[in-house]
């Protein structure tokens, strides 16, 4: 799960911009989320068939995720790398 979390983190490009998915609305009201042609949102669900909730649907980078799977991806996605822990500080 360690590794998949780092393939989700974002990063940013060369200018300092970070990148920014679309949101797109088609005519039956389904809303969706995409960056680089895939499903990805990190603020909720990237796909809401006819604008209904309750059929949402959590993707990053493409990949399908229920909802607590979605929530601790976000939990991975900030904080010290494992180096810079005060673990690390007491090895050496």
């Amino acid at each position: 799960m360690k590794n998949m979390l780092q393939l989700l983190t974002p990063k940013t490009m060369k200018n300092n911009q970070e990148f920014k998915s679309k949101k797109l609305t088609t005519s039956d009201g389904t809303i969706m989320y995409t960056f680089d042609g895939k499903l990805h949102n990190w603020d909720g669900p990237a796909l809401i068939p006819e604008g209904n909730m309750k059929k949402r649907e959590y993707y990053l980078n493409g990949i399908k995720m229920n909802e607590k799977q979605w929530k601790e991806a976000l939990r991975g996605r900030d904080g010290l790398p494992w180096y810079k822990g005060s673990g690390a500080k007491a090895r050496f």
